[in-house]
């Protein structure tokens, strides 16, 4: 693809992935971030590759459960009451896919993803030397109590369809596997081997070197203000740095995503979900496995060289400020279960938006209004997890090659 150019917006997970492998085709690749690459969610996640987060959020009798809590500060899952035409159309149309067949069918284009980026993953730290603390060791979804644990089989049930059924275990088994764990403080865990996880920071600062080497060009602090347009092309893009030109554009905007709307030629309806985390030094009593508490939506994260609490779901509109209450109910959640649920100095404060659909499927696919603008977006909470795979479909539908995922599920027309 020499001569032939592209520009990505957005400097996240799936920017930098869709550079990568545009580069490594052969095209002239910039990237344009508003911030620094990296400095959004792929900076402060939790760190999870995870294939067994086949099922979408939008399961059958969620509603139900977390309705009469939503509006409570510390719940795990939030609404920030206001007028918001917008977000009140989105629940409704998630509530309207909590059923087992809408389900299955997200379920199925998610399962392509991630089993393709997991394995995408591994190539690429491998050809690129990178060291992210990549480990293998799974992950335990941990409930307090048997009916939590009851309840979960029907998901994981559902898992099962796809080859992602994990093992049941114990709360005297998993003490047994976790003595960072305090005596008698849950019921048991669903284990799933298949699990993966990573220091995210340090794939994004090691991802960079690797597209600098590689030639990629990027330029930060610098937003787009909209295309100027010639037929149904975009003849450039116009930025606070001015005009900037290429061939082909990618937008990898994650939650920014409906500003852009308007220019994109569909209403893409995704919500900025606000997720928070607090990183540490690793505790004296440190889990050695990423645990998940089911009843609190906390994630607790032993990297190599750190600790992080994180997750919450909390759907406030583009608020920046953090909300404390959300991150001592991290803290709170972690304490229930663990001797050590962190310990001094707490080394970061951090949120992001993560980029929801109601069907939590992202969208890959062309602008209806620009034939040479690719969207790239809306991968809900697993954005590391699906962004290798990602940013190969890009590159082979830039490049002319039949997908090695059926992109179909991940249309823009859908909505």
């Amino acid at each position: 693809m020499a001569d032939q150019s592209v520009i990505i917006v957005g400097g996240g997970i799936i920017g930098a992935c869709c550079a990568y492998y545009l580069r490594r085709r052969g095209w002239e690749v910039t990237v344009v971030e508003r911030d620094r690459l990296g400095a959004a969610c792929s900076h402060g996640n939790c760190g999870l590759i995870s294939p067994s987060h086949a099922l979408p959020l939008a399961i059958p009798g969620v509603v139900a459960k977390t309705l009469p809590m939503m509006f409570k500060g510390d719940a795990p899952l939030r609404v920030a009451p206001r007028f918001d035409p917008g977000l009140w159309s989105w629940l409704m149309r998630f509530a309207l896919r909590c059923k087992e067949a809408p389900m299955l069918e997200s379920a199925a284009a998610r399962h392509a993803l991630l089993q393709s980026s997991v394995a995408l993953y591994r190539d690429m730290l491998a050809d690129e030397s990178i060291d992210c603390e990549w480990e293998d060791r799974g992950a335990y979804f941990i409930y307090q109590t048997d009916s939590g644990m009851d309840g979960y089989a029907k998901s994981d049930q559902w898992l099962q369809q796809f080859g992602l059924g994990a093992e049941r275990i114990t709360g005297e088994e998993l003490e047994a596997r976790e003595p960072a764990l305090k005596p008698g403080t849950t019921a048991g865990a669903w284990y799933y081997r298949m699990d993966a996880h990573i220091r995210p920071d340090k794939l994004m600062r090691q991802l960079r070197s690797v597209l600098e080497r590689m030639g990629v060009v990027i330029v930060e602090g610098t937003s787009i203000t909209g295309f100027a347009r010639g037929r149904n092309q975009a003849a450039a893009l116009q930025t606070s740095a001015g005009d900037m030109q290429a061939d082909e554009y990618v937008l990898a905007t994650g939650a920014w995503t409906p500003k852009l709307n308007e220019w994109i030629g569909s209403k893409v309806p995704i919500q900025p979900g606000k997720g928070y985390s607090i990183t540490y030094p690793r505790p004296t009593r440190c889990p050695s496995t990423p645990l998940a508490f089911m009843d609190q939506k906390v994630i607790v994260t032993p990297f190599q060289s750190g600790y992080r609490l994180g997750s919450t779901m909390e759907f406030a509109g583009y608020d920046a400020s953090i909300n404390r209450t959300r991150l001592e109910a991290l803290k709170r959640g972690a304490s229930l279960y663990l001797h050590e649920p962190y310990c001094e100095p707490e080394e970061e404060q951090w949120y992001g938006w993560r980029p929801m659909t109601y069907d939590g499927k992202p969208v890959i696919d062309r602008s209806p209004a620009m034939q040479n603008v690719r969207v790239a977006a809306g991968h809900n909470m697993l954005g590391l997890s699906m962004g290798s795979a990602t940013g190969k479909l890009i590159d082979e539908m830039l490049s002319g090659e039949t997908p090695h995922i059926d992109l179909k599920p991940f249309r823009i027309g859908r909505f």
